[in-house]
């Protein structure tokens, strides 16, 4: 969720690095930077790369300590490497965007929004890290080489991944109806139905954030059509006015359209924002039984309910709404990282973060997802965090979130476009042909501008 509060300034903030690799000094050697799966002592190549490389992150408390312990595994490998780490939060858009301006940025940063990677590296900022390219394809699926590269070339790595295919339960409320997490979209409405029967609402939806609405679409939209047509969709080089996407519209209205189903109905829907839709369902007793959601509302439960993991909720896969290829292809918020320079130093730290090493130190604490293939599930310290992390490794389809690869006045802007029509949406789940046409009339001047 931490994209979704800072993608409107990254994206206003127009061409801002938000991930840099930048170089320290050194001779370089040709094995400086193997990217081999298993951990290797320091060799004597190894301890010839020397110099630093400093990283602006977004990572703060708890996540910089975690990262502290990738760049300590790092070291352990490269001793002579010093990487020089500094939190700025959310302000990575900012804090990077002027140094770059002023041509000084950091050597690293990491960068949550996808469409910015593509603006950098189309505006000639970034290098290309085509030196990664084998330790990625050792590790990950080919789809995740293709997420970090832009007109043919790779300059990003997809480090850190959020699961943005979820739903999350109330597991007393689905026991006392008598259904389990449903796998199928079919299954779904029919055990809605059931649990609306049992005296909890199904749903509890929190549209007064639009992006929550947003991501409904979306994972409806991928798990029907594919990641061939979702990237269409969002490079809009098929309009919102699609057959597809009124479909989808369709499909979406089946559950925001179930008006007495929803916690609170339909004003409360509309009137509760992302928090109160998962405190309205983790509550005792719950107000709604099913939300809609990415990995970060386990934290969010956890911290605003006491509700406990497996006995008092549990989640699962986005149900599959066609069965085939798309039934498990996930969404994901991820941390590009990308380089602005080329030198022994940082080739050596981009190879070693696509190793499983790398991520397994992240990984074993928690609050941690990757789609590296060769990090074991048992790796992650609980089943929760297994649930939600696992899937994005074995995926084979793979997107970014449509809105963080769309201009910011219509994918992430507060009471306008995407956010704003699908709230209109949620007011009236009936007008599935009038609001694809506002959606296309809006994505169409917001590609026109370009912001």
């Amino acid at each position: 969720m931490k994209n979704r509060v800072v993608r409107g300034a990254a994206m206003t903030a127009l061409a801002i690095p938000l991930v840099f690799f930048a170089a320290g000094c050194g001779k370089k050697s040709s094995s400086s930077s193997s990217n081999t799966n298993s951990s290797s002592s320091t060799t004597s190549s190894n301890s010839s790369v020397k110099g630093s490389v400093t990283f602006d992150g977004i990572w703060t408390g708890a996540e910089a300590a975690s990262f502290a312990k990738v760049i300590a595994a790092f070291n352990q490998q490269y001793p002579n490497v010093k990487i020089k780490y500094k939190p700025v939060g959310n302000n990575v858009p900012t804090v990077v965007g002027t140094a770059v301006a002023g041509g000084h940025p950091p050597d690293m940063a990491d960068i949550a929004q996808p469409g910015l990677v593509k603006q950098l590296a189309t505006q000639g900022h970034l290098k290309p890290i085509t030196y990664a390219k084998s330790a990625i394809a050792a590790n990950f699926a080919p789809v995740w080489q293709q997420l970090g590269t832009v007109n043919g070339t790779l300059y990003a790595l997809v480090f850190k991944a959020a699961n943005k295919s979820l739903l999350w339960y109330n597991v007393p409320a689905y026991k006392a109806a008598g259904v389990t997490a449903p796998k199928t979209w079919s299954q779904l409405l029919s055990d809605a139905k059931t649990l609306k029967q049992s005296g909890t609402p199904a749903y509890s939806i929190g549209g007064a954030d639009g992006w929550t609405l947003t991501d409904l679409f979306e994972n409806l939209y991928l798990r029907t059509y594919g990641q061939a047509k979702y990237q269409a969709l969002s490079n809009h080089t098929i309009k919102w006015t699609d057959p597809s996407v009124i479909a989808t519209l369709k499909e979406m209205a089946q559950v925001i359209g179930d008006t007495g189903n929803l916690a609170g109905g339909q004003a409360g829907a509309i009137q509760n924002g992302f928090n109160d839709s998962v405190t309205n369902a983790f509550s005792d007793p719950p107000k709604g039984a099913t939300v809609f959601e990415g990995d970060f509302v386990g934290g969010v439960i956890t911290s605003s309910t006491k509700a406990k993991p497996g006995t008092g909720f549990n989640t699962a896969p986005f149900p599959a709404v066609k069965p085939g290829a798309n039934a498990k292809a996930v969404e994901i918020g991820g941390d590009l990282f990308v380089t602005f320079r080329d030198t022994p130093a940082i080739e050596a730290f981009v190879k070693f973060l696509a190793t499983p090493q790398a991520a397994e130190a992240w990984a074993k604490v928690g609050g941690f997802g990757t789609g590296n293939k060769n990090v074991p599930a048992s790796v992650y310290p609980d089943p929760i965090t297994k649930a939600t992390e696992a899937p994005i490794g074995q995926a084979s389809a793979v997107v970014f979130d449509m809105s963080d690869l769309q201009p910011s006045s219509f994918g992430a802007t507060t009471g306008q476009g995407e956010w704003g029509i699908f709230q209109d949406f949620l007011k009236n789940p009936s007008d599935v042909n009038g609001i694809a046409q506002k959606l296309e009339s809006a994505a169409a001047a917001a590609y026109k501008s370009g912001k």
